[in-house]
């Protein structure tokens, strides 16, 4: 897989993608099946020929506009559009984000030159001071970073007036763990990532990048979160145990049951890009280990899950290459959170 190739200098792998054409992979490295000359996505499992290419492109393009060289970064971005199937929603992707930097250049360049002739005028000798601070990035970043504090924020709030700082902050705390453990695994593959935002009382979100990237990568990504959540639902469980206090048996089973929503394969929740990756076999193993945690367990959540399985099993989404590696990824995700919710008890906390 192109996750395991060695990292070159951005020169080098520019210099590299250059000289590449379409023609020269005539083999799928997903699923094998061969393809015509200049194919840029794969007829049988539909993923893009490139993805390491393209990855690379928009690592590079990334610094290049984090160092404000809109240029280069446009070059770097139109380079991906040649290893990209033409009608694709990656391919117009990389031309709207082209056409807002070509904006953005262009707006930054006027409104440069009609303020430093401004304050020059005004501030005379103090005007390059203050262009310097005006061309800062520190408040940029400093915004970024408010977002996701003030977001964090807010959901602490809402979650203490319904039923205590406690359960409040423990709950918020939980949801920030699966959070992270999205944007680590984004960050530990070398693609760009932002901090979570929160929605008081809908969730949470990371929003990072996912232009190339295999459907394996997407679901091992994906299940990540609910992983994480799982360790911090079993880490409430074990204070539980020494404490004996039922916020914490309420927090881990809270968790526990997020999480296991979290995993119905519908709509933008984790379990649907993990289920994304897996064959007809592989949904059909699936539904028959939710079922046995169901029957084992007694807790009808996962008749919800179930349910989300048994719909995908008719979808035309499925990959050419079984993954059961996702799967395994998947069940024993599965199994973790169906044994502490059932281990668990049932503790409703108080609601001030």
């Amino acid at each position: 897989m192109w996750m395991g190739r060695t990292r070159r200098p951005p020169e080098q792998r520019r210099s590299s993608l250059s000289t590449l054409t379409p023609s020269v992979i005539r083999e799928c490295p997903q699923c094998g099946h061969e393809l015509v000359l200049g194919a840029t996505a794969c007829p049988g499992c539909h993923a893009l020929i490139y993805g390491g290419e393209l990855n690379a492109i928009a690592r590079d393009a990334k610094a290049l506009e984090a160092k404000g060289d809109f240029a280069q970064a446009r070059e770097m971005w139109n380079r991906s559009l040649a290893l990209l199937p033409a009608d694709s929603k990656q391919a117009e992707w990389v031309r709207e984000r082209v056409r807002a930097l070509e904006v953005s250049q262009a707006g930054r360049e006027q409104t440069t030159a009609r303020s430093s002739g401004a304050w020059a005028r005004r501030l005379g000798p103090l005007a390059p001071i203050a262009i310097l601070l005006a061309k800062s990035k520190t408040l940029l970043l400093a915004i970024f970073k408010f977002k996701f504090l003030f977001s964090f924020f807010w959901f602490i709030v809402l979650y203490a007036g319904l039923f205590g700082w406690r359960f409040g902050l423990g709950i918020a705390v939980s949801v920030l763990i699966h959070e992270l453990g999205h944007y680590i695994d984004i960050k530990r593959r070398g693609l760009p990532a932002e901090m979570p935002v929160f929605l008081p009382g809908l969730g949470a979100y990371v929003r990072w990048d996912a232009l190339g990237v295999s459907k394996r990568d997407r679901a091992e990504i994906s299940l990540a979160g609910p992983l994480a959540g799982w360790i911090a639902a079993a880490c409430c469980y074990l204070l539980y145990a020494h404490t004996h206090l039922p916020v914490w048996a309420a927090l881990a089973r809270t968790g526990a049951v997020l999480n296991i929503l979290n995993l119905i394969p519908v709509w933008v929740l984790d379990g649907a890009k993990a289920v994304d990756a897996m064959g007809q076999v592989e949904r059909m193993g699936l539904l028959a280990a939710v079922l046995g945690m169901w029957l084992y367990t007694g807790e009808n959540i996962f008749i919800f899950v179930a349910a989300g399985v048994g719909w995908r099993l008719f979808t035309r989404d499925k990959p050419a290459k079984d993954d059961w590696s996702t799967w395994v990824y998947f069940v024993l995700v599965l199994v973790a959170l169906g044994l502490t919710l059932h281990y668990v008890p049932n503790v409703v906390p108080r609601s001030r």
